[in-house]
């Protein structure tokens, strides 16, 4: 049986403290406290003699003492909403982004049941000093309240606020691309299933429009009612069955929203994409799940959430940084749910449905 109390290192099996780190290495604790915060004042030899006595003690500096102490939690509250894949791929990136910059993150979800109000509210009790919005739904007004209280920023949000920090992407440009695109391969009928209220919904609709206009398309142009949901593509896809002639393509308002209309489709023996061509956007991970690969507009995840975290921290540490605004370019990315218009599918007077080819 090993005597703790002969230990060489003096902690007789307690966890090892700072003050010991400093009995070990030879210095003060006040030199190892600069070591370990990173702090100018230890020159690189006593730095490594300091590193080594932690490491062969085997010391974890007291994360959640430190911030009491500085009276600083080094949280970032991260506000999200539970079924839209595209926020879980950033989050994917926010955590790591947010520990390189040494802080910690928490989540909290929005649902059916639980409001924006109340998961940031959550975020707020545990002392987060930064929220992180992902597609948030409140209106301007709201959104400054909030950047009254705490740095704020979002990622995508559905109005612009003055007093907070804002992360997103030119929909004008990523639904011209669509647009573009289609119309490159031959269609000319192109029908958006828009977001509804979802945060960047307004946009793109607007974008769709507006690119439609552009290739002299405006008087074909045509919105339907939606939602950035499977359910809403699925409802969007029956209503276009019950229709008498099937347009050549759909610009879904989200990857969500595609997968449900590729699903329909499918089940109706609609062949994507030699009868309809279907295009995303956000290029989620989700994107990759369907069973005609996606063609969608891709937003850069990885670079929108280290930008929201980057801004959130500069506001932090420099509270006289007024709110910016990021907005990065949307890239689409071909795949196997377009092609050129091959046959527009008609709806007979028996029901039965024909090929009329064109």
């Amino acid at each position: 049986m090993i005597d703790d109390s002969t230990r060489p290192d003096g902690t007789n099996g307690r966890r090892p403290t700072m003050a010991d780190v400093a009995r070990a290495a030879g210095v003060s604790r006040a030199l190892v406290s600069l070591v370990f915060r990173n702090k100018p004042g230890a020159g690189e030899e006593t730095r490594q003699r300091v590193l080594q006595a932690a490491d062969r003690l085997g010391y974890q500096p007291d994360t959640a003492a430190r911030m009491l102490a500085s009276h600083r939690s080094r949280t970032l509250g991260v506000m999200l909403t539970v079924h839209q894949p595209f926020q879980a791929d950033l989050v994917e990136v926010i955590y790591p982004e947010a520990e390189r910059l040494g802080y910690e993150v928490l989540l909290s979800a929005t649902a059916p049941s639980r409001d924006e109000r109340k998961a940031v509210e959550a975020l707020l009790s545990h002392r987060c000093e930064a929220l992180i919005l992902l597609g948030p739904r409140a209106e301007a007004d709201l959104l400054d309240e909030l950047g009254r209280r705490a740095v704020v920023t979002a990622i995508n949000a559905r109005e612009e606020a003055t007093r907070i920090d804002n992360v997103r992407t030119a929909d004008e440009a990523g639904m011209r691309q669509a647009v573009d695109h289609l119309v490159d391969l031959g269609h000319r009928e192109l029908v958006h299933v828009d977001g509804g209220d979802e945060p960047g919904s307004a946009g793109r609709r607007e974008a769709y429009l507006r690119a439609m206009d552009a290739h002299g398309l405006g008087s074909r142009a045509r919105v339907l009612p939606g939602a950035h949901t499977e359910q809403a593509g699925q409802d969007s896809a029956r209503r276009l069955l019950d229709e008498a002639v099937l347009p050549t393509a759909v610009l879904a308002g989200n990857d969500r929203c595609a997968l449900g209309l590729l699903r329909v489709f499918a089940l109706a023996g609609v062949d994507v994409p030699e009868a309809i061509s279907i295009v995303g956007y956000d290029d989620s991970h989700v994107s990759h799940l369907a069973p005609v690969a996606l063609t969608t507009i891709r937003q850069d995840a990885e670079q929108m959430a280290r930008h929201a975290v980057r801004l959130a921290v500069e506001r932090l540490e420099d509270a006289s940084r007024n709110p910016q605004e990021v907005v990065l370019d949307p890239r689409l990315v071909s795949r196997g749910s377009t092609a050129p218009p091959r046959c527009a599918l008609k709806t007979c007077s028996s029901t039965q449905r024909a090929w009329r080819c064109g």
